[in-house]
C-alpha cells in the first residue's frame, strides 16, 4: 500500500484502532509496544491544508508540540534574498505538511532530508509565517509597513528580554507528534542557510488530542482553563476581528488581505507562589471554577458571566479585579483576539523555581483594539498579575494564505 493511499485510509481506520486498544487492556498495550508496526491512528493522519485565504495555524486546533522561532535577515540580504527565502519556506512546508519528506537540494547545501519523520503521518503539521516591523527597513520595503505594526506601549509588568523579544521573521509550528514538528523546524532552520539567523527559539506543548474522555478547553501550568472566551468561529463578526479585509486602508497594504497581527509574550508563572494558595482563593484571582471552568457568578463553562451578580454578603461573586473580569470583552468595549497559546517548561530558573509559563500567542485583525486596550487594564488591576512575569515581546504581520502556485509573502515581495 503506498503511503499517500495507508494517510487516505488511516482516518476511517483510526476511530476503530482506538476503541480495541482501549477494549484490549494489557493486549493492546504490548501490541504498541512490540517491534512490529502498528497502523497509523487518526492523530497522525490528520493533515491540514497549506493553501487558502488564510494561513494555517491561526484557527487550526491547538496542537500537542509548537516551537516559535525568530530570525534576523543577515547582513547583506535584503528584498531579493528574503523572497527567494520565502519561496524556499513555502514550498518546505508545503510538503511537511501533507506528511511527505524534504526532497531536492537545500540552501545549507546538504540536499537530503533529515529522517526524523520518515514514519509519521503529517499529525496536523502546520507551519505560520509572519514579518516583523524591521523586516520592512531591511528590505527596502518601509512604505508597505502597515501601521498594525507599530510598535507596543511599555507595560508596567513587563520584564522584557531584548534578545528573545520581536525579530524580522517569524515561524510557527505546530504538530501533534514532537517529532513532527521538530523535523519541520531543522527544515525550516537549514532552508535559511545564510539567507537570515536565529534570534530566538520557543518550544512549547499542549495536551495531546484524545487524552481526555472528551474534547475540552485546554488547560494551562497554574491548572485553569484557559480560552473560554474566544472568538467562535460561527459569530457573526469572527472574520471582521481576526482577519485583515481586502481594500482595508491604503493600497499599499493590500498584501495583507486575508492576513493577521500575532502578538507573541513568554510569561512566566510563578507556579511556588500560585500553588500555594487555596483552591478557592485561586479562582476569586481568575473569576471562573477550577473544576470546569465555569465563572463564580454560575452556570457551566460556556455560560455568559454575570458581571453585577452578587452574593449573600453582598459582595460581587466575580471580584472587581478578577482576571477573567478585567479581559472580557465586556469591559473592553468589545476588543477581542483569538488566544492561542502553548505552555513550556525550560527546567529552573535562577531563583530556584520552575522556569515555565505560557508562550502567549493573540491573534486579531488590529493589535491597537484587539491587544493593546485588554493588556493595559490587565496591567492596572488584575489579580493575576503578582504570578506572572512578562519576559519577551513580539509582534508581527502574518500576510494571507498563499494560492496555488504562490508562496507566502509573494504580494509583498514582488509588489
Amino acid at each position: 500500500m503506498s503511503r499517500r493511499r495507508l494517510l487516505g485510509t488511516a482516518g476511517a481506520a483510526g476511530a476503530t484502532g482506538l476503541v480495541l486498544g482501549a477494549a484490549g487492556g494489557a493486549t493492546g498495550y504490548a501490541a504498541t509496544r512490540d517491534e512490529a508496526p502498528a497502523a497509523l491512528t487518526s492523530v497522525g493522519s490528520t493533515e491540514v491544508m497549506f493553501h487558502g485565504k488564510h494561513q494555517p495555524g491561526i484557527t487550526t486546533p491547538l496542537q500537542a508540540r509548537g516551537h516559535l522561532i525568530a530570525f534576523d535577515l543577515a547582513p547583506g540580504a535584503g528584498r531579493k534574498e528574503a523572497a527567494a527565502l520565502m519561496r524556499r519556506w513555502s514550498a518546505t512546508a508545503e510538503r511537511l505538511m501533507t506528511g511527505e519528506p524534504v526532497t531536492g537540494g537545500s540552501a545549507d547545501g546538504t540536499g537530503h532530508d533529515t529522517g526524523i519523520a520518515l514514519d509519521a503521518g503529517p499529525s496536523s503539521l502546520t507551519v505560520t509565517f509572519g514579518f516583523g516591523a524591521t523586516f520592512f527597513e531591511r528590505t527596502g520595503l518601509k512604505g508597505h509597513r502597515p501601521p498594525g505594526l507599530d510598535p507596543l506601549p511599555p507595560f508596567s509588568a513587563d520584564h522584557l528580554d531584548a534578545g528573545r523579544s520581536n525579530g524580522d521573521l517569524w515561524v510557527q509550528i505546530g504538530a501533534d507528534d514532537a517529532l513532527v514538528a521538530f523535523h519541520a523546524l531543522r527544515a525550516v532552520q537549514k532552508e535559511a542557510a545564510a539567507t537570515a539567523t536565529v534570534r530566538w527559539q520557543m518550544d512549547g506543548f499542549n495536551r495531546t488530542p484524545g487524552a481526555t474522555a472528551k474534547p475540552m478547553t485546554a488547560r494551562n501550568l497554574m491548572g485553569q482553563i484557559d480560552g473560554t472566551g474566544n472568538p467562535k468561529p460561527d459569530d457573526s463578526d469572527f472574520d471582521k476581528r481576526l482577519f485583515v479585509a481586502a481594500g482595508a486602508g491604503d493600497a499599499a497594504y493590500d498584501w495583507l488581505a486575508g492576513g493577521s497581527y500575532a502578538v507573541v509574550r513568554r510569561i512566566r508563572m510563578l507556579l511556588d507562589d500560585w500553588e500555594k494558595l487555596p483552591v478557592e482563593r485561586q479562582e476569586r484571582v481568575i473569576g471562573r471554577r477550577k473544576a470546569d471552568g465555569a465563572p463564580l457568578s454560575g452556570g457551566t463553562e460556556t455560560t455568559e458571566m454575570d458581571l453585577d451578580r452578587a452574593g449573600p454578603d453582598g459582595k460581587l461573586l466575580i471580584p472587581d479585579n478578577a482576571h477573567a473580569r478585567i479581559s472580557s470583552p465586556e469591559r473592553n468595549s468589545g476588543a477581542a483576539m483569538l488566544r492561542r497559546p502553548f505552555s513550556y517548561h525550560d527546567g529552573i530558573a535562577s531563583d530556584g523555581g520552575p522556569d515555565a509559563g505560557l508562550l502567549f500567542i493573540c491573534w486579531q485583525a488590529d493589535p491597537l483594539r484587539g491587544f493593546v486596550p485588554v493588556q493595559r487594564k490587565l496591567d492596572r488591576g488584575d489579580a493575576l498579575s503578582p504570578f506572572l512575569r512578562h519576559e519577551a515581546s513580539g509582534l508581527f504581520a502574518v500576510p494571507g494564505g498563499a494560492a496555488q502556485g504562490e508562496y507566502v509573502g509573494q504580494r509583498l515581495l514582488e509588489s
